[in-house]
C-alpha cells in the first residue's frame, strides 16, 4: 500500500508541474485525474493501520493543495499578456470602452483589462485593406510570438463564411461556450457564423433586421399620414411601393435610390449566386432591375451612389427623399442626428417594416485560433453579445438592435425604447418582428463580389449609359475576373 501511496502522490506532484502553460481544458483534465488517485490512495488507506493511513490521507493532502495552487497559477498566468483585436473601424471599440466591465482607455488604439494590454488594429475596409491585412496577420498566426497573435478578430456577413469555413476561426465550444449561453440570440445571426459541420464560430452583440424608414413630413402629404400603421399599408409589398412611390414624385419627392432597396431584393432570393460552380441571377434580383427601371423612368427614384453627397442630400427636409432603407445602426450613424436643420434633429423620421424582411450589415466577433488569452476571449464574447444588462446598456445608449429577443421585448413594452430622432416612436416591436422572419439558407461565401458587381454593373442601365444586356455583360466579365474558378454568363 505504501508504493501506491507514494505513487499517487508523485503523480500528482508531476501532474501539477505539467499544468504550467495548459489551457482550461487540460488543467481541468489533469485535476479531475488527482481526484481521482487521491480517493484510490484514500481508499486503500481504510484497508490498512491508522497510522499508515494518517501517512496516506496527509500524502493526499498535500499533493491535492499543490495541484490547486498549480491550477490558480495556470489559469492566472497562462494568459498572454496582449490582447490583439482586428477590426475595420471603431464601433466596436467604442462598445468595449463604454460597456466591457474593467476595460480602461489609455488611447485611440490602446487599452487596459486588469493586467492584459489591449491593442486594437484597425484597418479601413476600403479596397479590401482589412481582409488583406486580417488575411496576411492570421497567416502567420502559427509562427507568431505570443504577443503578436491575433486574438479578436470581426467579420461582417458579407464575407463571414470566407473566415468560419476556415481553421482560422475557433468554434466557440472550444472556449467552452455553449448553446445555453446564445439560445436568446435570434437564429440568423448563428446561420451567418456556423461552418459547414455545424460548429458556431462567431457571436454578435447586433441584430440588424431592417426596415423603412421614412419623412413624416413627406408621408403626410402622400399618404395622408405618418402613423406607422398607415405607412406599413402603403409599402407592405412591391407593388403598393410602387404606387406609392407614383405618388410620392406626384407630390415633387423621390421615393429612394435604387441601391436603398437592393438589399431588401437580395436578401429574399430563392438560391445562391454560385450553383454548382456557376454564377446564376436569381429571379429576385432581375424584379429588382425592372422595378428599380420603372420608378426610375417614372421619376419616382434616383439612382445616386450610397453614401454620397446627391444621396445624403436626403437628410434634410430641402433634399424632398420619402425614405430612406436601413437597420437601427442607421439611426446612430447616417441620419445625421443632432444636426442643425436635419430632419433627424427635429424628430422628423418614422419606421416601419416595409414590403419584405430583411436585415443590413452587423458585426461578428471571431475568436482566433492560436489565441494567447482564451479565457479573456470568452469572457469577452460572453459579456458583449450575451449579457443582457450589457445589451440594454448598448440599446439604450447607442441606438442600437441587439441581439437579445428578452432584451428586445422589454424594450418594445417600455418608454426606454423610445427613439427621439423617430419624433419619440418605439420600433423595437418592428426590429424583432423583422429578426424573426430572415431566412439565410442562402447565404455564400460570393455574396460581397457578387452583390457589389450587379449593382455597379446595373447602375449604368439605370442610368441610361448601357442597355440590359450590356449591363449584363459587365458584370459577368468582372465576375469572371474576380473569381475565374466559376462559370459565367
Amino acid at each position: 500500500m505504501k508504493k501506491k501511496v507514494v505513487s499517487a502522490m508523485l503523480s500528482a506532484v508531476m501532474a501539477a508541474g505539467m499544468l504550467a502553460g495548459c489551457g482550461e481544458a487540460q488543467v481541468q483534465q489533469v485535476a479531475e485525474a488527482v481526484q481521482e488517485a487521491a480517493q484510490e490512495v484514500e481508499k486503500e488507506a481504510q484497508e490498512t493501520t491508522a497510522a499508515a493511513a494518517d501517512t496516506a490521507q496527509e500524502a493526499v493532502s498535500e499533493a491535492v493543495e499543490e495541484v490547486e495552487d498549480a491550477v490558480e497559477e495556470a489559469s492566472a498566468g497562462g494568459e498572454g499578456q496582449v490582447l490583439n483585436i482586428y477590426c475595420w473601424n471603431e464601433e466596436f471599440k467604442s462598445r468595449v470602452t463604454d460597456h466591457y466591465p474593467g476595460y480602461t482607455e489609455v488611447d485611440g488604439t490602446h487599452g487596459t483589462i486588469g493586467d492584459v494590454q489591449v491593442v486594437w488594429n484597425i484597418t479601413p475596409s476600403d479596397d479590401n485593406a482589412y481582409q488583406n491585412n486580417l488575411d496576411e496577420n492570421l497567416l502567420k498566426q502559427a509562427d507568431a510570438a505570443a504577443d503578436d497573435k491575433i486574438d479578436l478578430f470581426l467579420v461582417e456577413a458579407d464575407y463571414a463564411l470566407k473566415y468560419v469555413d476556415t481553421e482560422y476561426a475557433m468554434a466557440l465550444a472550444d472556449l467552452g461556450i455553449t448553446d445555453a449561453d446564445v439560445a436568446d440570440q435570434y437564429e440568423y445571426t448563428q446561420s451567418i457564423v456556423t461552418d459547414s459541420n455545424g460548429n458556431l464560430k462567431g457571436s454578435s452583440w447586433q441584430a440588424c433586421s431592417a426596415g423603412l424608414i421614412y419623412n413624416r413630413e413627406a408621408a403626410k402629404e402622400v399618404i395622408g399620414s405618418d402613423d406607422p400603421a398607415d405607412v406599413q399599408a402603403a409599402v407592405a409589398d412591391w407593388a403598393k411601393f410602387s404606387e406609392t412611390a407614383k405618388a410620392a414624385a406626384a407630390k415633387g419627392y423621390k421615393m429612394c435610390s435604387v441601391n436603398d432597396t437592393y438589399r431588401v431584393y437580395s436578401n429574399n432570393v430563392s438560391g445562391k449566386w454560385v450553383q454548382d460552380g456557376a454564377v446564376v441571377i436569381d429571379p429576385n434580383m432581375e424584379n429588382w432591375v425592372n422595378d428599380s427601371m420603372d420608378l426610375v423612368q417614372a421619376g419616382a427614384e434616383n439612382t445616386y451612389e450610397l453614401w454620397g453627397d446627391d444621396w445624403a442630400k436626403g437628410k434634410t427636409p430641402e433634399g424632398k427623399i420619402f425614405c430612406y432603407f436601413g437597420p437601427a445602426w442607421f439611426f446612430n450613424f447616417c441620419l445625421d442626428f443632432g444636426q442643425e436643420g436635419t430632419i433627424a434633429t427635429d424628430g422628423g423620421w418614422g419606421f416601419c417594416e416595409g414590403p419584405q424582411s430583411y436585415f443590413w450589415g452587423g458585426t461578428w466577433i471571431c475568436a482566433a485560433a492560436g489565441t494567447d488569452n482564451a479565457s479573456l476571449v470568452k469572457d469577452i464574447i460572453l459579456t458583449m453579445t450575451t449579457d443582457p444588462a450589457v445589451l440594454k446598456e448598448i440599446a439604450i445608449a447607442d441606438q442600437d438592435c441587439v441581439n437579445s429577443k428578452t432584451v428586445l421585448a422589454e424594450l418594445a413594452a417600455s418608454d426606454e425604447g423610445n427613439i427621439e430622432l423617430l419624433g419619440g416612436q418605439n420600433p423595437y416591436a418592428e426590429l424583432a418582428a423583422g429578426a424573426e422572419g430572415i431566412d439565410l439558407s442562402n447565404l455564400s461565401s460570393y455574396d460581397q463580389g457578387c452583390n457589389e458587381e450587379f449593382q455597379a454593373a446595373m447602375k449604368n442601365y439605370f442610368d441610361g449609359n448601357a442597355s440590359a444586356d450590356e449591363a449584363l455583360a459587365q458584370f459577368y466579365t468582372a465576375i469572371g475576373e474576380k473569381y475565374p474558378e466559376l462559370t459565367v454568363g
